[in-house]
C-alpha cells in the first residue's frame, strides 16, 4: 500500500483538485490519503469529513486559544504527522497546490520498486515538477549536482522512520525537505528520480499564508547552511539552487485545471502579474550581486582565519 501525505491551510478550492488528482493516479492500487490540516476556516475541515477515503488529522496552528496565542508548529511537525501515521511500505509527499500528471504514482512506485528488488538501498524518489503557469520545463533538486533531494515525491516509510522523520525544531518551514533527503544519503541512502513522473504546482495559492512562510524563509537557510556548509562546502557558493530539468509534452494539458483558478488569482492580485520595471530589474540584479559577493567575502575570510 502506498499512503500519500500532504498539509494544507485555507485551500480548499485547490485542495479539491489535489486530491482529484490523487485519486485518478491510485485507482487501481491500494492506497490512502492522509490530510493535515492546520485549523482551516474556510470549509476545508467540513469538506474532509465526508470524504471516506481521507484520514483527517487536524492540528490548530494559527489564531488564539483561551485569550492566548497558539504556539506556530512547523512544517515539519505537520507532515511528521502524517508520516508516523502512514500505514504504507511508501510515503508519498505533496502539496495542497499541486496537481498529479495522470500515471505519475504507478511509474514512481515502479522505478522504486526496481530499484529495491536490485538491491539497492534506496530511501526516496522525486518526482520532476515546475511552476506550471510561468515555467516550462520541470526539475528536480541537485545540489552538488549528485545529492537528489525531494520536493515532491516518495519516501520509504521504514528509511523514514531510521532516520527519526523530519526535523520539525530546527526549520520553521524551508529547507527541511532537502535537510530530510540528505540525511538520508548520510544515512547511506540514495535519493533518486523517476524520469517519468511530473507534478504540477500552482505558486500562487492563497498568497497571504505563502507570504507568512517566506518571512521565515531566510532565518531557516542560515540554520541549513550551519548543518551542511561544512559537510558540503559547495553549498556556500549558492549551488543549493543547482537543478536537474527535464522537458515533457502533457498531452493531457494536467495545468490547465488551474486556469479558472490562476484568473481568479490575477483579477485579484493584478499587481503581482506585472511586468517589472526597468529600475526594479535593475535593483533585484544588483541587490542579487550584492549578496553574492557577501557570500564570497565571508567564504574567503573563513578560509583565511
Amino acid at each position: 500500500m502506498i499512503s500519500i501525505v500532504l498539509g494544507t491551510y485555507n485551500r480548499l478550492n485547490f485542495l479539491q483538485l489535489t486530491i482529484d488528482s490523487i485519486r485518478s493516479n491510485v485507482s487501481s492500487i491500494a492506497y490512502e490519503i492522509i490530510v493535515i490540516d492546520g485549523g482551516s476556516d474556510d470549509g476545508t475541515i467540513q469538506w474532509l469529513c465526508q470524504q471516506k477515503d481521507i484520514i483527517t488529522i487536524i492540528q490548530h496552528n494559527r489564531g488564539t486559544w483561551h485569550g492566548k496565542p497558539i504556539n506556530r508548529r512547523s512544517w515539519g511537525y505537520f507532515m511528521n504527522l502524517g508520516f508516523k501515521a502512514a500505514q504504507g511500505k511508501y510515503v508519498c509527499m505533496l502539496s495542497d497546490d499541486c496537481v498529479i500528471v495522470p500515471g505519475s504514482i504507478h511509474r514512481g512506485l515502479s522505478v522504486f520498486e526496481h530499484a529495491l528488488e536490485q538491491g539497492r538501498k534506496v530511501g526516496a524518489v522525486a518526482f520532476y515538477w515546475r511552476d506550471g503557469v510561468k515555467e516550462n520545463v520541470y526539475h528536480v533538486g541537485t545540489p552538488m549536482g549528485h545529492a537528489m533531494y525531494v520536493n515532491h515525491g516518495m519516501y520509504l516509510k521504514t528509511a523514514l522512520e531510521e532516520i527519526n522523520y523530519i526535523d520539525e525544531i530546527a526549520y520553521a518551514f524551508y529547507f527541511a525537505d532537502i535537510d530530510l533527503s540528505f540525511r538520508l544519503w548520510q544515512a547511506g541512502y540514495e535519493v533518486i528520480d523517476s524520469p517519468d513522473s511530473f507534478v504540477e504546482h500552482y505558486p500562487y495559492a492563497n498568497l497571504t499564508v505563502r507570504s507568512t512562510n517566506e518571512k521565515k524563509a531566510e532565518q531557516d537557510f542560515k540554520v541549513f547552511l550551519s548543518r551542511w556548509g561544512t559537510v558540503y562546502s559547495d553549498l556556500t557558493n549558492h549551488t543549493i539552487s543547482a537543478i536537474r530539468t527535464k522537458e515533457f509534452d502533457d498531452q493531457t494539458r494536467t495545468i490547465d485545471i488551474f486556469n479558472k483558478l490562476h484568473d481568479q488569482v490575477v483579477t485579484s492580485n493584478p499587481k503581482l502579474f506585472k511586468e517589472p520595471t526597468f529600475a526594479r530589474r535593475c535593483y533585484a540584479f544588483a541587490r542579487w550581486k550584492v549578496i553574492l559577493i557577501g557570500r564570497k567575502a565571508s567564504n574567503l575570510y573563513k578560509s583565511i582565519f
